[in-house]
């Protein structure tokens, strides 16, 4: 089971840390509080934070210090800036210096909540290590020994305190950005920035002021100024996910910075010296995109130095054993105990084509997981994991009788041979308990969680799981809300 994220929030303002220290424990955060500048870096530099919450204007060290110093020596750790005292210079110097986020009090809980689980899984990923080759305790793993793995890591041994740009290639779900942080983590940038930026998640006309940053101005919007992914990788690794995806203007840009290492901001006239070293991956057929004229030939040979190919999991099939290990031990805790899985189970999970690779492996496990509720994964659990949605339970079990419900579990297993009984009374008596539940507390998680005995995280699974909950996006009631 993962730890739950820890956060170091520093406020000066006893009621305002108080609120905040109580809402962020509610949504599952860990969270070690101070009342001062001085103590709360002294703390941030002791101990492994994911993240840090602080105010800015605190007596003896203030939020700015506190991100230069925290910069210094933990670039990793992400600071997430709050003030009353807001002004545009602040908002330009607090991302300059490399604040992660910045907060205008007050502010309602529902701003804060998505900022701060942002900046603590960026903390994490930039905290934990990628285990090569061995089976994992850690979150971040490249698992299994199978030769063609041992290959990628022999290569990412051969390459990562080498100068040069490296492409990955690999099918989506393959594992690219864990490849990139093993580069990363085993080069001589360690201990500087790693930046990860998904080239297709962003639209194209914000594409160039994401990478390169904008000047307040710049375009419509663009209302304070922007430092980009470039600046804030400088003296350390840039990792630009689904490369291919990037337009034709946005890669000529991108070439000019790879070959003269300045950037220039959208809007600005200034030429900025940037030493970042770039890893960029991809799914996509590049040399056939450079045939068709998507792809320009001189950024393909600039890029082209190392390549790192990932194999399909379909290539590995001597590894899935090894992954859903990893796949149980990581999640079963939160998702119904960690269960037993049978031959039987893992000779159904071989036998499959894997079109979407360890990601969707990983999916498949968790609805194991959910399906064996901490008994063992038989072969039945697995094939139903793959050929089925959510199960089929009654609208209501409580308008049957327990009897009644084990009298139709039985028949359907009958007809069905795949499908347990035990599994489907699991899955009624669970969505029913779940369902009243909801209407209980008026689909507030956090009391849902304390009703049932789960974790928030639990919660939300099931939910999702048993279409329960649409938005999942959007939990806190209207009454919950707090402002800090």
């Amino acid at each position: 089971m993962s730890l739950p994220p820890r956060v170091c929030l520093i406020d000066d303002d006893a009621s305002a840390r108080s609120a905040l220290e109580r809402v962020l424990v509610g949504e599952g955060y860990d969270v070690t509080s101070h009342a001062d500048g001085k103590s709360g870096l002294a703390a941030a530099l002791a101990e492994d934070f994911d993240c840090v919450l602080t105010d800015l204007r605190m007596p003896e060290v203030s939020g700015l210090a506190l991100i230069d110093t925290l910069r210094q020596e933990l670039p990793n750790l992400p600071v997430v800036l709050m003030t009353a005292h807001g002004t545009t210079e602040t908002a330009i110097e607090a991302t300059r210096r490399g604040a992660f986020d910045y907060l205008l009090k007050p502010f309602e809980m529902e701003e804060l909540i998505p900022v701060l689980a942002r900046a603590a899984a960026a903390g994490r990923r930039g905290r934990e290590r990628v285990a090569i080759g061995v089976e994992p305790v850690q979150d971040l793993a490249l698992v299994g020994q199978s030769r063609v793995m041992q290959a990628v890591y022999k290569e990412i041994g051969r390459v990562a305190e080498k100068p040069v740009s490296i492409l990955i290639l690999g099918e989506t779900g393959t594992g690219k950005e864990l490849v990139a942080r093993a580069l990363w983590q085993h080069g001589d940038r360690k201990g500087r920035a790693f930046v990860a930026f998904n080239c297709a998640a962003i639209p194209a006309n914000l594409l160039e002021s994401e990478l390169f940053g904008h000047e307040r101005g710049a375009f419509t919007g663009a209302e304070q100024r922007r430092i980009g992914r470039f600046e804030q990788a400088d003296q350390g690794t840039l990792f630009l996910d689904e490369i291919g995806d990037l337009a034709l203007e946005t890669q000529a840009k991108l070439l000019r910075v790879l070959q003269e290492r300045v950037i220039s901001r959208v809007g600005g006239r200034e030429s900025i010296a940037v030493d970042v070293r770039v890893i960029a991956a991809t799914h996509c057929d590049l040399p056939a995109l450079v045939a068709k004229g998507a792809f320009r030939e001189d950024l393909w040979y600039r890029l082209n130095v190392v390549v790192i190919r990932i194999p399909p999991l379909r290539e590995r099939p001597e590894d899935i054993p090894a992954l859903v290990s990893y796949f149980v031990a990581r999640h079963g805790a939160d998702l119904g105990g960690v269960a037993a899985v049978q031959p039987a189970a893992l000779r159904v999970l071989a036998a499959q084509p894997w079109p979407g690779n360890v990601r969707q492996l990983e999916n498949v496990v968790k609805r194991m997981l959910l399906l064996a509720h901490g008994y063992a994964i038989t072969g039945e659990v697995a094939q139903q994991s793959l050929t089925q949605g959510p199960l089929a339970a009654p609208e209501s079990a409580s308008s049957q009788s327990l009897q009644a419900i084990c009298a139709e579990a039985l028949t359907q297993a009958r007809r069905e041979p795949g499908l347990g009984a035990i599994s489907s009374v699991f899955g009624a008596v669970e969505r029913e308990l779940l369902a009243q539940a909801h209407a209980a507390t008026t689909g507030n998680i956090t009391q849902m969680a304390r009703l049932l005995g789960w974790s928030r995280l639990t919660v939300r699974e099931k939910l999702k799981f048993y279409g329960l909950r649409p938005d999942l996006g959007s939990d806190p009631n209207p009454g919950d809300r707090e402002r800090v």
